[in-house]
């Protein structure tokens, strides 16, 4: 084998190693890791409630807030020690005018005269917020009733300073959970739910999670991520971070694939940036396990989106001298015509499954080489739109 066929080989297989490593062997090894912990006992419940300050950062939202807010009145969580505040990002819609009808129920709202981005807005819910704990719900998710409770259970425990709730991938109707979105969302959950059992998760749910206000008191730049840093954060300041599984957050799947693309390039970007900034975590004669986890959780699991187009020249290259490499190039480009025929699919209809998945598969490696390239040229994305998604109900 010739050098340069050695190096096509290496190129090409690169990223099949790093999504075998970071998707099977790295939730194998917590696996093992949990199964040797055994389950952590829980402290003794606190007779008391922590008091939450409930955000909900906002931007032309008109669509969803409403029925947001009227679930999170609905909570079962103790009125004297529960505060709703809206934080809106200088909205232009009727956003403002909704959320102000809910003000004689007790929810608050504070308006950025301009556009400074969700992170700002999170920066500054710290200074409006009275409560212990400090939840951020997304305007476009449902909460359930009861969700809440076990998130606050989970702070009875000193050690922990971020709790991250379960998501919940559905489609338009109540229940339905169809698609590539929700079975990878449901895998996302129970990696989660075994590095809470080895130690501690590497990164909250951007829909549903809480933090000690202590983990909050520190500003982050505009253009990171606060569910990810969170934990990051809450690391430096000794804390670990768990998610939980019965706190549970609906989200309705968005109907387009080009639609969520844009929103996996933007919260990739932000994580990627997000990462190099708290880069010192990856060091593991430092943080020890902790930093091995962040690395194969994120760093690795984002690296096959890099490698992508570079191992697809190379199969190439390949392909040119072995029939074995011709058979797995037209395999692949056969996939990624399926997965474009499936986002160009018309509204209104759904694809075949077999082409949802196809398309699921290339838009987010897409999203993925996209996000690395704005992250690498240092592109700024504080602002964000509200990701359209479907009203969904609550079973």
């Amino acid at each position: 084998m010739s050098a340069i066929t050695t190096v096509a080989v290496t190129l090409a297989l690169a990223p099949f190693a790093a999504f075998a490593y970071a998707y099977i062997a790295y939730p194998a090894i917590l696996y093992v890791i949990a199964a040797l912990r055994g389950r952590r006992l829980a402290p003794p419940a606190r007779h008391d409630w922590p008091s939450v300050t409930v955000t909900v950062p906002v931007y032309n939202a008109e669509g969803t807030i409403a029925a947001t807010l009227d679930r999170l009145l609905e909570i079962d969580y103790p009125r004297d020690r529960f505060q709703i505040l809206v934080m809106s990002d200088a909205s232009t819609d009727r956003t403002d005018e909704i959320v102000r009808e809910y003000a004689a129920r007790g929810v608050e709202t504070f308006r950025q005269a301009e556009r400074r981005g969700k992170t700002m807005m999170e920066n500054l819910a710290v200074g409006y917020a009275r409560g212990e704990i400090i939840v951020n719900v997304d305007s476009t998710v449902l909460v359930p009733r009861d969700s809440l409770k076990p998130l606050m259970r989970a702070f009875d425990d000193p050690t922990v300073g971020v709790a991250s709730g379960r998501d919940v991938s559905v489609g338009d109707a109540a229940g339905e959970r169809t698609g590539g979105e929700s079975g990878y969302v449901d895998y996302e959950m129970k990696v989660r739910d075994l590095e809470t059992r080895a130690g501690s998760i590497v990164g909250a749910s951007g829909c549903f999670f809480g933090v000690r206000r202590a983990v909050h008191a520190t500003p982050l730049p505009p253009e990171l991520s606060w569910d990810f840093a969170s934990a990051l954060v809450a690391r430096e300041l000794g804390f670990r971070s768990v998610s939980v599984v019965d706190a549970v957050c609906i989200v309705p799947r968005t109907r387009a694939l080009r639609t969520e693309m844009t929103r996996k390039v933007r919260t990739m970007a932000r994580g990627i940036s997000t990462l190099f900034y708290k880069r010192a975590l990856m060091n593991p004669l430092r943080y020890g396990g902790f930093a091995l986890m962040l690395i194969s959780h994120k760093l690795v699991r984002w690296l096959p989106y890099l490698l992508a187009p570079i191992a697809l020249v190379s199969l190439g290259v390949l392909a040119m001298q072995n029939s074995i490499a011709r058979g797995v190039f037209g395999l692949t480009a056969l996939g990624v015509v399926a997965g474009v025929l499936s986002m160009r699919w018309p509204r209104g209809s759904r694809p075949p499954k077999v082409l949802n998945l196809a398309g699921f598969v290339v838009a987010a490696f897409i999203a993925g080489f996209l996000a690395w390239f704005d992250a690498i040229r240092g592109k700024r994305m504080a602002t964000w739109n509200p990701t359209p998604r479907p009203e969904a109900q609550l079973t």
